[in-house]
């Protein structure tokens, strides 16, 4: 069946839209993707919910700006679908079922506690579709971590891939995570930080979103010692499956020195290197070959940090491989929409840590 699923990830950068084909196990067909981006204005929005969310104790409150950033990230959604459906000439009609993340603004799975603003219900009305949403709820729930939710769908897509297994899928969002493929279930985490340090910084120090193709970082020297202090947190330590919410490492809590921008960005992209390296002792073997999707997969310094950090291992971005780097999440909630209308598991007890492997998400039909 097609589907489109759409992701607004911790960069809050945009939502990206992808069309998939698929019975949620095999994947038919990729189709096109699409994108939404976020003005200052909108990413501010978000970001003072991020603010707000940090103080939840129930997850359907909606204090301080959260209920408006709820029906805002609702219409984004919407209007990023129905540009798309437009754009690419497609009938609303064929479409089986939206997979609609929504926007994390808190996630502590040790307080069975995780909150993705967005109303499905509201978001199905709009676009006349199906769409599944709420994903996380279930797995937190029954005392898993809710995250990372993308494995069952890394692995369906890595598991016929000529490349020298075991293989490693890495996703470096606002925070990293590893899909761990070699047969089976997948094994998986989160690593740490991905972009969202990096963009935090510029966005402090030069008022600019990220660090574009990683070129400041290109010029900066690294604080080894800085990143040791940092990793040495016991959350590196843990064994996989883990997850983590973006403003755990938060500048406030790992002491950032006064950098320069080259070098703080340089220090904190070596620090999601680094993180993603120390992740390799924890996994049942080395990776032979890593795959890197989301926005770390297009900063060529990053590249760089990554390939030299797990040599020998291979690493090549997920666009190398014929994948979408930067639609990846966005067809893995496609998939996860079709897994739900299906009555399929979405999470396992290696990818999160729940008990058993567990269905999840709500359907909005109209």
């Amino acid at each position: 069946m097609r589907a489109i699923g759409l992701m607004s990830g911790t960069s809050l950068d945009g939502v990206d839209v992808a069309l998939l084909e698929t019975d949620g196990e095999r994947i038919a067909a990729f189709g096109p993707t699409g994108y939404r981006a976020y003005s200052d204005d909108e990413r501010a929005l978000l970001r003072q919910a991020l603010t707000d969310g940090a103080g939840l104790a129930d997850r359907w409150q909606r204090p301080g700006v959260l209920a408006e950033a709820e029906a805002f990230v609702t219409r984004a959604h919407a209007e990023a679908v129905e540009s798309f459906l437009q754009t690419e000439n497609i009938d609303r009609g064929g479409i089986a079922i939206a997979g609609f993340h929504g926007q994390t603004v808190i996630h502590r799975p040790e307080a069975r506690l995780t909150v993705q603003i967005g109303d499905g219900a509201a978001l199905a009305k709009r676009l006349g579709m199906t769409v599944a949403y709420d994903f996380r709820a279930a797995d937190v729930a029954a005392g898993g971590q809710g995250a990372p939710l993308v494995p069952v769908y890394h692995q369906a897509l890595a598991r016929d891939l000529d490349r020298p297994h075991p293989i490693a899928v890495l996703n470096v969002g606002g925070v990293a995570n590893i899909t761990f493929v070699n047969g089976g279930d997948p094994v998986a985490c989160d690593t740490g930080p991905g972009n969202a340090l990096i963009d935090d910084f510029m966005r402090a120090r030069t008022g600019r979103p990220l660090d574009r193709d990683g070129d400041e970082a290109a010029r900066g020297k690294v604080d080894e010692a800085f990143v040791a202090r940092v990793l040495a947190h016991p959350f590196f330590g843990l064994p996989c499956p883990k997850s983590l919410d973006r403003n755990a490492f938060a500048f406030a809590n790992i002491g950032l020195p006064d950098f320069t921008v080259s070098d703080g960005a340089a220090t904190l992209s070596a620090l999601t290197a680094a993180s993603v390296a120390r992740v390799v002792k924890l996994l049942p073997e080395p990776p032979r070959s890593w795959i890197v999707a989301g926005g770390g997969a297009r900063n060529p310094t990053l590249m760089r940090m990554l390939a030299g950090r797990l040599a020998p291992a291979t690493v090549e971005t997920a666009d190398a491989v014929g994948w979408s780097s930067q639609a990846i999440e966005a067809q893995a909630f496609a998939y996860l929409a079709v897994r739900t209308l299906n009555d399929l598991p979405l999470t396992f007890p290696k990818t999160t840590g729940v008990p058993q492997p567990m269905r999840g998400g709500v359907i909005a039909k109209l």
